[in-house]
């Protein structure tokens, strides 16, 4: 996703300097006129705006705290956006630490998946002050198009949740129809065809179980990561007294597909859970 969102903001003739753990998956961003850089502290040095999007919350922590990061080099007055689906805690200390140095913090995580970033319509979802939501804009319209200010810091990080939250629901939901229409002889593609734009229909249903379907597992995005996103919105959920019995279901499921070798396939490898009938199995 991040490398669609900087071609995006190439494409756009802003300067992009690009940093990656994974060089050669940089090769490209390079080859069309990124700068490459060897750090965080690198891209920041100079920069007045820093992105960043990884794949946990212990990678935020070290590419802005570590020896290395963001809060080593960027200059005061510069912004820092963190795009990742990462914790509402660590983003409201990225704001902070932040504020402390003369610099301001977004956290603006996104939906949308892998073709919502080649198209860019990403739906972002932002916490920050109004001043700083402005300063960002136009990079966010090149990127996405529903963009909204949520709040405060933190405020994007818990939006992201309740959107993880309502997904990772639909999916068991998904799962468990498509397993019913194949245990009753039906032609799966066909009851898609049927109930995608009824009252059931989703994005899931109609971009995922398709996939699913073909035999396609390939991650728009990760199972690991998306276990990951359910770990953060239980722990929140649970500092507000708050239970989501759903959402404890739909992580125990995904577990048993990462612990059953899925958890670098797409998120839709839950129907193949499904569909071959471990879902019962302990």
């Amino acid at each position: 996703m991040g490398k669609s969102m900087a071609g995006h903001l190439l494409e756009a003739s802003y300067p992009v300097s690009v940093y990656n753990r994974t060089k050669s998956k940089a090769d490209d961003l390079v080859a069309r006129g990124a700068r490459w850089v060897d750090s965080p502290a690198a891209a920041s040095v100079d920069a007045d705006v820093v992105i960043t999007i990884l794949g946990f919350p212990a990678d935020v922590e070290e590419t802005y705290f570590g020896s290395e990061g963001v809060f080593k080099t960027i200059q005061p007055g510069g912004l820092v956006v963190d795009m990742t689906t990462s914790s509402p805690v660590l983003a409201k200390r990225i704001a902070s630490v932040a504020s402390e140095k003369g610099i301001v913090a977004l956290d603006a995580p996104v939906s949308g998946g892998d073709l919502g970033a080649q198209e860019a319509r990403l739906s972002i979802m932002v916490g920050g002050d109004d001043a700083s939501f402005e300063r960002a804009r136009p990079l966010f319209e090149i990127m996405g198009k529903n963009i909204q200010l949520q709040g405060p810091a933190g405020s994007g990080q818990y939006t992201k949740m309740c959107n993880q939250i309502a997904i990772a629901a639909g999916m068991v939901a998904i799962a468990e129809s498509l397993a019913y229409a194949k245990s009753a002889g039906l032609d799966s593609k066909k009851v898609l065809a049927s109930i995608e734009t009824g009252a059931a229909g989703s994005w899931s249903l109609s971009n995922l179980a398709p996939r699913a379907l073909d035999g396609n597992y390939d991650p728009g995005f990760f199972v690991k990561h998306f276990i990951k996103d359910m770990g953060i919105a239980i722990e929140s959920a649970t500092e507000m007294g708050l239970t989501l019995p759903g959402l404890n279901l739909a992580k125990e499921l995904y577990d048993r597909v990462a612990a059953d070798g899925g958890a670098d396939d797409g998120t839709h490898a839950l129907f193949r859970y499904y569909l071959e009938g471990k879902q019962g199995t302990s």
